[in-house]
C-alpha cells in the first residue's frame, strides 16, 4: 500500500528516498468499508487521507434531509474535510467511503510537522489547496450559468471515470440536479 504513496511523492517532488521513507513512517493503513463514515458531521477533522484504492466523498445534509455531495476523490488523491482540518472548527460535512477503500492516514499534527520539515511536502500541500480552490470555483461557476448538459459534459471532460464509478443518485447530488434529470441528460450525450 505504501508503494502507491511513495510513487506519488516521487512524481510530485524531488524528495530523497530517505526523506520519503521518513514521511511514510507517519502514515498508517486503514481499510474502509463501503458507506463507512470517516469524518462525522460536527466533528473536527484531525486526519488527512491518501486514497490508495477506492473512492470517498464529502457531503452535507440540508434541512430537508437531502444529501448534497460537494467532492469526490479517487485513487492517488489526498482528501479530508479541509476547512475543519485547517481551522480546527467542527465540520458541517461528512467524509464517507463510497467503495471499499484502502487508505493511508496521517494525523494533522504529523502532517503539519512534515509541511514545516520538507519544502517539497509543503509544495504538495500548496498544490492540494490550489486544486481545492479551483474545484470549488468550477462548482460555483457551473451552477451559475451552465445547463445540465453542459455540467455533465464538463464533468466527463474533467473526470472521465466519474459517471462510471459513482451512482446516478450521488452524481446528481454533485451536479445539482435530480437523478431523473441526470438520466435524461445522459441520453443526450
Amino acid at each position: 500500500m505504501f508503494s502507491t504513496l511513495r510513487n506519488y511523492l516521487n512524481q510530485k517532488s524531488s524528495l530523497s528516498d530517505k526523506e520519503i521513507a521518513h514521511i511514510l513512517s507517519h502514515f498508517v493503513e486503514k481499510n474502509a468499508k463501503r458507506k463507512e463514515i470517516l469524518i462525522d458531521c460536527n466533528a473536527v477533522s484531525n486526519h488527512f487521507y491518501f486514497i490508495v484504492e477506492g473512492a470517498v466523498r464529502i457531503f452535507s445534509i440540508n434541512s430537508e434531509g437531502v444529501e448534497l455531495s460537494r467532492f469526490f476523490a479517487f485513487e492517488n488523491i489526498f482528501c479530508t474535510a479541509l476547512p475543519s482540518f485547517i481551522d480546527q472548527q467542527p465540520t458541517n460535512e461528512y467524509l464517507q467511503a463510497i467503495e471499499p477503500s484502502r487508505l493511508l492516514v496521517i494525523t494533522r499534527k504529523d502532517f503539519y510537522k512534515l509541511v514545516d520539515e520538507y519544502h517539497d511536502f509543503e509544495r504538495i500541500y500548496r498544490k492540494i489547496l490550489e486544486f481545492s480552490f479551483i474545484n470549488n470555483q468550477f462548482r460555483i461557476y457551473s451552477y451559475q450559468g451552465y445547463t445540465a448538459l453542459e455540467r455533465v459534459r464538463l464533468l466527463i471532460k474533467m473526470q472521465p471515470q466519474f459517471l462510471l464509478r459513482v451512482s446516478n443518485k450521488l452524481a446528481a447530488s454533485y451536479l445539482g440536479m435530480s437523478p431523473s434529470t441526470l438520466s435524461r441528460t445522459k441520453l443526450k450525450l
